[in-house]
């Protein structure tokens, strides 16, 4: 005689609600660092807030522009030449003419909306911990959740971390310190957490 048991509906069903319950669109903090971390990988953090065109000249008593590209240029990122400039008619003055070097040109990120205009990216953000997070739903109807964490930067290339970029260029010192406390605001979109920004 076979004795019939109910195990196998009851295991099937608890196994189909634990994979139910661990998708995208739960609010856990897997899913919300999986989504700041996407996020961030296509909008990398930069040296300079505004994007740059080169070549640039400066005058060589200026160090307050000279110190940053000389910083570039013995991080080999930018090549440098020197020239007189006429300032009137009978005075000129010494000036430095920056340009990006092959290794520049490989560490460019273009600025796809100008041009011949860009920055160089040092890295992405990369969530550490999500610290805290409260959900919601917005006026739309949509999901929302506003989360805390600390991140640090991932694929930080080597120029970045160069005694003299982070001497001229503090921001890029303090990014590269120490874990960085942040918020973002995500929403549901479709079927998956996106940074609504």
């Amino acid at each position: 005689m076979i004795k019939r048991t109910h195990y196998g509906p009851v295991l099937l069903c608890g196994i189909t609600i634990l994979f139910a319950g661990c998708t995208q669109k739960d609010d856990s903090k897997a899913n919300y660092q999986t989504a700041i971390n996407n996020y961030y990988k296509a909008h990398p953090v930069c040296l300079w807030q505004d994007t740059k065109k080169f070549p640039v000249q400066a005058a060589t008593a200026d160090d307050a522009k000279t110190e940053g590209y000389d910083a570039l240029t013995d991080a080999g990122l930018l090549a440098r030449t020197t020239a007189e400039k006429k300032v009137f008619i009978v005075a000129s003055k010494q000036v430095n003419n920056y340009d990006l070097s092959a290794d520049g040109r490989n560490s460019w990120t273009p600025d796809t909306t100008q041009p011949g205009y860009g920055n160089f990216c040092f890295g992405n953000r990369s969530v550490d911990s999500i610290d805290s997070f409260s959900s919601g739903v917005n006026g739309s109807g949509l999901k929302t959740a506003e989360v805390n964490y600390h991140y640090s930067l991932a694929g930080v290339p080597g120029w970045a971390k160069t005694q003299e970029v982070k001497t001229a260029f503090p921001a890029v010192a303090a990014a590269l310190a120490q874990s960085q406390p942040a918020h973002d605001s995500l929403v549901m979109n479709g079927d998956s957490w996106q940074v609504g920004k």
